[in-house]
């Protein structure tokens, strides 16, 4: 199995070492993750750019970032260090072996309340396959699916790009409120007053369920404040800076000291799983899939712990 992994790695360890500098912006923490020097990292980025006769990255005070031409050509070179992964997966397979790497995107909801318990029982089954987690929003998620930069991520469709999606689960949209709010008493939480009442917004590449319920609603909320960190926005309604909307899974299983209210008229997210292309992806990945597949469909009553 030694042999095999040290096949693979040779021919395409130049490329893995370019991921490595683009993902941590330097060119010592990439050395560091590698498990080499720095001058080896920069003889290896040198000689890649004498090959294809390009600069690719670029040195500055703040770090190491990509040249235009090297934005261009990182997609296919994560094509390659991606394809030469699931080529060493199949392989171990063979020979019986579950080895792998997985990359998977996620938002903050799911990290919090699902990733943790599906990674404990997915590495007790698979201990041989690493899982590398990238948590970001929503357009976060959306650009490492297109750039290769995750294997396969969850997501609350619709997506930008075209990916295979299988559904998992749906999520309420819940208006929040400060306790002490003259609407806190209120069964269901009316959409038109997110019009007059101040708005504490997410940006709307990160929040585009929540947009598209407001606006079905044909409201132009008043937005007093805007974030992008969910916690940010909790704290602040509890602080009576105003009124704003949670998916009830980022809620669930915490006792903030806010009203969590169903919306009227009532809206929700489609949480869903996202890969580029299921036929083709590795087996490292289908595996982590269809653990996550099974642990929804395990958990699907003790998912929302939250009730209103």
């Amino acid at each position: 199995m030694k042999r095999i992994h040290e096949i693979f790695s040779m021919s395409v360890n130049k490329y893995k070492i370019l991921c490595a500098v683009v993902e941590y912006g330097s060119l010592t923490r990439a050395a560091a993750a590698m498990g080499i020097t720095q001058s080896g990292v920069s003889h290896t980025i040198a000689s890649l750019e004498r090959e294809i006769g390009f600069s690719i990255i670029k040195r500055g005070h703040t770090g190491v970032r990509l040249t235009p031409e090297g934005e261009i050509i990182i997609p296919a070179v994560r094509g390659i260090v991606n394809s030469s992964e699931q080529l060493e997966q199949l392989a171990a397979s063979i020979h019986g072996v579950a080895v792998g790497n997985v990359r998977i995107g996620t938002f903050t909801s799911v990290a919090v309340h699902w990733l943790p318990q599906i990674m404990r029982e997915f590495q007790n089954e698979y201990p041989g396959i690493n899982i590398k987690i990238y948590s970001g929003d929503y357009s976060d998620v959306d650009l490492w699916l297109s750039d290769g930069t995750v294997d396969l991520a969850f997501v609350a469709p619709p997506c930008n790009g075209k990916y295979d999606i299988i559904p998992l689960s749906e999520d309420r949209i819940l208006a929040i409120l400060p306790k002490d709010h003259p609407m806190a008493s209120y069964e269901r939480f009316p959409v038109s007053a997110f019009g007059t009442e101040p708005f504490i917004s997410m940006p709307e590449s990160s929040d585009h369920h929540t947009r598209r319920a407001i606006e079905a609603a044909g409201v132009v909320p008043n937005v007093k404040y805007s974030t992008k960190d969910d916690y940010a926005i909790i704290a602040m309604v509890e602080n009576g800076l105003g009124v704003s909307v949670m998916p009830e899974l980022l809620l669930s299983g915490r006792n903030y000291n806010v009203a969590a209210l169903e919306l009227d008229p009532p809206a929700s997210r489609t949480i869903a799983l996202a890969i580029p292309s299921i036929e083709n992806a590795s087996p490292a990945t289908k595996a982590f899939a269809n653990h996550i597949k099974s642990w929804v469909e395990r958990n699907r009553s003790n998912i929302i712990y939250l009730r209103t």
